[in-house]
């Protein structure tokens, strides 16, 4: 299957996997007042399964809404999402929340944990909502938390962890349920530069080990220049795929 190309003729993908992530045409747009603000036009992008992405692009670029569609938490006006050939958007209710939690594992830049739970029952929660055992889902987050380097810390509740350890039970419960794919918008942006550097080796050394499809939203110029390809995001297109 042919990669699409951007404006210089390149192909957008690298060849790391034969399974690929494809959209065509996507745009999204919405009313403010009397006028239609286009977020998203015309995107096309292809990801290679395993590849390693950086989107990057000035605030208001499209960057987290291209993330959200990617993920299926919003809707697009037009255009198509397709995982293994499958357009997502088709798939309507329980069927894309199942999709979800069984392809996808989401990182946010505020780690979005629930703060009257423990480290160990927040990355068990995915695990719970798909109906495991609590003992298999339990048994599951010990084992993610300790390979995340939070052994000493799973009866923490989120309020009495560092900012990098909350990021690290957020990437634990991305993970519970075994995606192929892991979207994080920002997930160093609130964190100083070592802390930084951290997360980005752990992301780095899960991709490697779990054989993932990382694609990562970043304004840290250190973080896209380590992954495979950097995507360049201007007024809602891409204006370059290096």
């Amino acid at each position: 299957m042919a990669g699409f190309t951007d404006g210089s003729g390149r192909s957008s993908a690298l060849r790391v996997g034969g399974r690929v992530i494809e959209v065509q045409g996507l745009c999204k747009s919405f009313v403010s007042g009397s006028r239609r603000v286009d977020v998203l036009s015309h995107v096309d992008l292809e990801i290679a399964m395993g590849e390693r992405v950086a989107v990057v692009g000035a605030s208001g670029a499209g960057k987290t809404s291209l993330m959200h569609i990617l993920g299926g938490l919003d809707q697009p006006s037009s255009g198509d999402v397709r995982y293994d050939g499958q357009d997502i958007f088709r798939l309507r209710g329980a069927e894309l929340d199942a999709f979800r939690n069984r392809t996808l594992g989401f990182v946010f830049q505020f780690h979005q944990l629930l703060p009257e739970f423990t480290a160990l029952e927040n990355v068990m929660m995915p695990a719970l909502i798909a109906r495991w055992s609590r003992s298999r889902a339990e048994a599951a987050a010990k084992d993610l938390l300790c390979e995340v380097g939070l052994e000493p810390r799973l009866s923490h509740k989120p309020g009495e962890l560092s900012g990098g350890e909350q990021q690290r039970v957020a990437i634990a419960r991305a993970l519970i349920m075994s995606p192929r794919v892991l979207l994080a918008d920002e997930p160093t942006g609130n964190l100083d530069s070592a802390t930084s550097d951290g997360i980005y080796n752990l992301l780095t050394r899960l991709h490697d080990t779990r054989g993932l499809t990382l694609v990562v939203v970043t304004h840290d110029a250190r973080l896209a220049a380590g992954l495979d390809r950097i995507v360049h995001m201007a007024d809602g297109r891409i204006a370059d795929c290096a």
